[in-house]
């Protein structure tokens, strides 16, 4: 039976901290002069109030959350916090409410698709609200990764234990400790990369959105030629910060606290990412070196660039990489897929996944070639039980089941099979930009105008 008040206290809390967030473009609509004071003054409003509602009905004196509750608040922490998030695009952009909650979704998801064109005259208050969406949705991912879906065992996530993932009296300081940490360090990447910005030429308002935006590997941009309205210079800077976005965070605070930047090297998870971009990106690189007669630093910065912002699911985007041939294409459909590092900011499958199932094709090559001999499966040097490989045999089909009931659901629509299967990818592995036979297919699909993308 699920336990309803400290479902609702939970939610409550989430609202309400969501409504001290929007205070920041209410200030800056006040501030600026400029559209939007009072359209996000109502949605502070109705947003309090509803907090307020579900805080009184949830409080408990004895607050304890089952196996059942983590995932009913998951799924409902995600759904109600977009409904509320929606108010002000619905107040000031005057677009249906269902428009404004897929473009909250995207937002919070991370995934960067969006139904909003004419970003360039478009109030700062709603431009800053949508990267503020992608920042929380970043930090988001990052607390579910390290302290709930560890503990709920969902797809193989198991295997990243630690204290910080026990809810118990007993680990909850630790637990408190460590995300604590995690903010602090998200907060000090965020800083960087705003300071990265400013000094290839961004102006203070884009910097900040951009960091936001790239850290939180969402891809959220201030205008509708994303990057490509920026320096080269910034282009590098993203290339970096989407990387460190890609990374697990609980290394991060880990090589902090020890002091030992190896300890962020010495991981399986890390080095697999590290591997896989610098492959991808200097293969993809060298085709456009001598098929396309890009010159050799141009091609290396586009590619990288396109590689790290498709495989940590970020979406930002610089030209059109469907049109560089058959080669890239390939590259990039794998990308979309395969996501970053777990407890990092991006969607994905994840790099661990693979390389479980790396292992366990290995051992079961030895037991073919050994049928007597005992071989133990690991990763990262830990033993990984037969719970966890079941998990991750579990979460792949289901990511593929997915991908394929919705690419049916679009072609029945009338999409064509590259729309379909791209769209349907980009959607559930939360990228944002697909790789349709023609730019209005794609708007069609998305309802996001390629230009938000780069192209």
């Amino acid at each position: 039976m699920v336990n309803a008040r400290p479902v609702s206290f939970v939610i409550g809390l989430v609202l309400s901290k969501l409504a001290l967030f929007m205070y920041v473009p209410t200030l800056v609509a006040f501030f600026t002069g400029t559209d939007g004071f009072l359209d996000f003054g109502l949605a502070v409003i109705i947003t309090h109030v509803a907090a307020f509602l579900c805080l009184s009905l949830g409080r408990t004196k004895h607050f304890k959350l089952g196996v059942r509750d983590m995932f009913l608040i998951t799924s409902l922490v995600w759904t109600i916090a977009s409904a509320f998030a929606a108010l002000p695009f619905v107040f000031i952009n005057h677009i249906s409410f269902t428009d404004a909650y897929f473009e909250t979704m995207s937002g919070i998801t991370t995934t960067g698709s969006t139904v909003l064109s004419g970003l360039d005259n478009m109030a700062p208050s709603i431009l800053l609200w949508r990267s503020i969406l992608q920042w929380l949705g970043g930090i988001g991912f990052i607390v579910m990764a390290v302290a709930v879906l560890p503990m709920l065992n969902v797809g193989g996530m198991r295997l990243f234990q630690t204290e910080s993932s026990d809810w118990s009296d007993k680990s909850s300081p630790r637990a408190k400790t460590v995300a604590k940490n995690i903010v602090v360090v998200y907060l000090v990447l965020t800083g960087l990369c705003l300071l990265g910005y400013l000094a290839t030429g961004m102006n203070l308002f884009d910097a900040i959105n951009h960091s936001f935006t790239t850290l939180s590997t969402g891809g959220y941009s201030t205008s509708d030629g994303s990057m490509n309205h920026f320096s080269e210079g910034s282009h590098w800077v993203g290339t970096v910060f989407m990387f460190l976005g890609g990374l697990p965070f609980l290394l991060f605070v880990a090589a902090l606290s020890k002091r030992d930047p190896r300890v962020l090297f010495n991981d399986a998870q890390v080095r697999g990412f590290g591997y896989l971009f610098l492959v991808a990106s200097t293969v993809v690189a060298l085709w456009l070196f001598i098929e396309d007669g890009y010159a050799l630093d141009d091609a290396f910065r586009v590619s990288m660039f396109n590689i790290v912002s498709v495989v940590t699911t970020t979406g930002f985007g610089l030209e059109d990489f469907t049109a560089w041939g058959p080669l890239p294409s390939v590259v990039f459909a794998f990308m979309m897929m395969v996501g970053a590092c777990s407890g990092s900011t991006s969607g994905g499958i994840k790099i661990f996944r693979f390389q479980i199932a790396v292992t366990l094709l290995h051992k079961q090559m030895m037991k073919l070639i050994h049928p007597s001999g005992v071989f133990v499966q690991r990763y990262n040097q830990r033993p990984v039980n037969d719970d966890i490989v079941r998990s991750v045999v579990a979460f792949g089909l289901m990511f593929f089941v997915t991908i394929i009931a919705l690419a049916g659901a679009l072609s029945a629509m009338g999409l064509d099979p590259t729309t379909s299967i791209s769209g349907a990818i980009t959607a559930v592995a939360n990228v944002g930009p697909g790789m349709a036979q023609s730019l209005v297919q794609q708007e069609t699909l998305l309802r996001c105008p390629m230009r938000q993308n780069g192209y």
